[in-house]
């Protein structure tokens, strides 16, 4: 039944300012809804929901990403808006922070003002 409903995302922001400019600005997301509680917004045909918090427990892992077919491309458009991308050590990261995956995928992260890790992906043709 799930699988034909439409998915929804959540990250959370104690920097709501902060986050409305970051996602709808630097990243182009259509801002639709700004409640109490959170800032909607929309990205091809899904829905991100930012929920307002007091405080982000920061996490060790990617909380939210995207697909995308050309990630260099991708990369570079997210430098020009200012969001950097982020480096990890032990990970082989080309010029700019691209991880090339054993299965020949391409992966990317970068952070929201809160420290959420996020990410870009282009996967392997198939």
């Amino acid at each position: 039944m799930l699988s034909t409903s439409s998915l929804v995302g959540f990250v959370a922001t104690a920097h709501p300012n902060e986050a409305r400019q970051f996602y709808g600005t630097k990243l182009g997301l259509k801002l639709v809804e700004e409640g109490p509680y959170a800032l909607v917004f929309t990205a091809n045909e899904s829905q991100l929901r930012v929920q307002k918090v007091a405080s982000v427990a920061n996490v060790p892992y990617t909380a939210l990403g995207w697909s995308v077919t050309d990630i260099v491309g991708t990369a570079r458009w997210l430098l020009k808006q200012g969001v950097g991308l982020e480096r990890y050590e032990g990970l082989t990261q080309d010029e700019l922070g691209i991880w090339r995956t054993p299965d020949g995928s391409s992966v990317a992260w970068f952070r929201d003002p809160d420290g959420n890790t996020l990410s870009i992906t282009e996967h392997k043709a198939k």
